[in-house]
């Protein structure tokens, strides 16, 4: 496993939210869920440009079309366009999940204190498989067939690499003392986003370069 520390690129916030939860990227503005609402900002400006009124605890996902939110004990579906909730399904933590991530047309389901990964029917909610981990779970995500998660232990946070088949920690990103990761989101290249809970922040994080 290779560990080195987590660089940050840039700090967004903190927002008027008070807490930051999920956090998912549209391919043009960062999503964040900020309690009572969903809220976009622009990437570049730090600007907020955009907030939904609907539940938003934990874990926010987009898959192309529309974005996924958990709302206690449920997973809603949203059309960004609208804001309207277009359906949703059971949370497979019931209550106690964190981070959520679209891949592969499934929904990715982080369950906090279970140390698990769920990999869920978005239709459904049925659970297709279960990956464990040896920390609290956080944000996950998933980026060039690499799936990351973050954890928040006790005075602890990182983002780490495992493998989904195992669950075998690959690659450890270690944030800084007393800094903390609650969403996680990759951009597709180079960084991840990374909630920060009630820091109320986003940070960009460099996302390491493989080895070709």
């Amino acid at each position: 496993m290779r560990t080195k520390p987590a660089e940050i690129l840039r700090e967004y916030g903190p927002f008027p939210a008070g807490n930051v939860g999920g956090v998912t990227y549209d391919g043009e503005r960062v999503w964040y869920a900020g309690g009572d609402a969903l809220v976009a900002f622009d990437p570049e400006s730090g600007k907020t440009v955009r907030s939904i009124d609907v539940a938003a605890h934990a874990g926010t996902a987009f898959d192309g079309r529309h974005l996924y939110q958990i709302a206690e004990d449920r997973i809603s579906k949203i059309d960004p366009a609208t804001g309207h909730v277009l359906s949703s399904i059971p949370a497979p933590g019931g209550g106690g999940d964190s981070g959520l991530a679209w891949a592969e047309g499934t929904l990715w389901v982080g369950e906090y204190r279970a140390r698990k990964i769920h990999q869920v029917d978005p239709e459904t909610g049925a659970i297709l498989r279960t990956i464990e981990s040896n920390r609290f779970v956080t944000g996950v995500t998933w980026v060039d067939g690499e799936l990351w998660h973050a954890t928040w232990e006790g005075e602890e946070s990182d983002v780490r690499r495992i493998d989904p088949a195992t669950g075998e920690v690959l690659e450890q990103l270690e944030m800084p003392k007393g800094v903390f990761v609650s969403g996680l989101e990759s951009d597709g290249g180079d960084r991840f986003y990374c909630g920060s809970g009630k820091s109320a922040k986003v940070r960009a994080v460099r996302r390491p370069k493989r080895a070709r």
